[in-house]
């Protein structure tokens, strides 16, 4: 049961923002230009990093919402999950995986993110647009993984996978006028 009256059991982030439409409208925004506009990092990527940092932060309903995206997006079923357990022993691209070490570094120690830890990703062949993607998707889903857990929203088991294929397919504008 969320933490007030106002919000009900079935919430999401949207639901939340719904109540404040002028900032709520701009978070909504800014995600969907941040997750689907143009990066060097596929739109499946930067779900990734979502659910990744919100799997690192334990929030469960975030994860759980943003890995059902990530797979929607073609993304292997499960990968998350073992991402959270090992980056290093994970079946995913050896490219991304300084993306995913500095995601993780900058949610749990931000600040003893080091040049290494930059200079990595960039020998990796990720370019600086990429990086920006990487700390914003970071520093996003902190930002979300606090506002359903502050709010103590819980998402229902069947929940995941309608909402994930509702937002690989239309995104996270449209977000904010459904009601269900």
């Amino acid at each position: 049961m969320p933490f007030v009256k106002s919000i009900a059991e079935n919430a999401r982030p949207s639901t939340i923002l719904q109540q404040f439409p002028e900032s709520g409208r701009l978070i909504m925004a800014f995600t969907e230009q941040l997750i689907r506009g143009p990066s060097s990092l596929t739109t499946a990527q930067r779900e990734l990093i979502g659910a990744f940092t919100s799997g690192i932060n334990r929030c469960r309903f975030c994860c759980d919402t943003h890995s059902a995206t990530a797979e929607a997006l073609g993304v292997e079923k499960g990968l998350i999950e073992n991402l959270i357990e090992d980056i290093d022993a994970a079946d995913i691209e050896d490219r991304m995986k300084p993306l995913l070490k500095y995601a993780k570094k900058l949610t749990e120690q931000p600040t003893r993110v080091t040049q290494a830890d930059v200079d990595a990703i960039f020998e990796a062949g990720w370019d600086e647009d990429a990086f920006y993607h990487t700390v914003s998707i970071c520093g996003l889903f902190n930002y979300y993984n606090r506002l359903i857990e502050g709010y103590g929203v819980k998402s229902a088991p069947q929940y995941r996978d309608f909402i994930g294929e509702r937002l690989a397919n239309e995104g996270y504008l449209t977000a904010l006028d459904h009601t269900d």
